[in-house]
């Protein structure tokens, strides 16, 4: 597994380097190819933050937490991400067919979002590739992104359609004339 630590204010030593390197080495039985992990690290105040995301093909899991410490942070972001892998486990081997060829998945993690002043707005823009997939597998990325939306190419008809929780329970999909 390819690992990069990001941290934002705060310096990071190698001990901490190793220990991270470390306990993500656990997750490489679950990837049986070339995974990619970013962790980035920052503090605000007395607060530590941690944020994990592990990107293998399509898929992306991703957790954050805060602590006291950057080693308390991380290990529940781990025990988090391990249980979204178990429990999507079975769903994501049904939901992903291997004879659909998928371009590998660059996650726009690294890059730093945008801010512009517009009037008494402030929009945060954030560039990310748009990538084919179906529709329930989008939904499955939405869940394990634990975002209320998520921005796709149908590989049915190649729009660019949008999923998103309804305040229901259910799912919907925007899809353009």
């Amino acid at each position: 597994m390819k690992i990069t630590v990001n941290a934002r204010k705060v310096f990071v030593n190698q001990k901490l380097t190793e220990h991270i390197e470390k306990k993500l080495a656990k997750f490489d039985k679950f990837f049986p190819g070339e995974a990619e992990a970013s962790v980035k690290l920052s503090r605000v105040r007395d607060v530590e933050r941690v944020e994990v995301t592990i990107q293998s093909g399509t898929t992306l899991f991703r957790s954050e937490d805060e602590s006291s410490t950057f080693m308390n942070a991380l290990d529940c972001c781990l025990y988090a991400i391990e249980r979204q892998i178990r429990k999507n486990k079975t769903r994501l081997a049904k939901k992903l067919r291997d004879n659909i060829k998928i371009p590998d998945y660059d996650p726009a993690d690294g890059a730093a979002p945008d801010e512009v002043e517009e009037g008494a707005f402030t929009i945060r823009t954030k560039t990310f590739d748009i990538k084919p997939m179906i529709p329930e597998e989008a939904i499955l990325q939405m869940n394990l992104l634990e975002h209320q939306f998520f921005v796709f190419n149908d590989i049915d008809n190649g729009a660019t359609c949008v999923v998103y929780k309804r305040k229901d329970g259910g799912y919907g999909m925007i899809v353009p004339n």
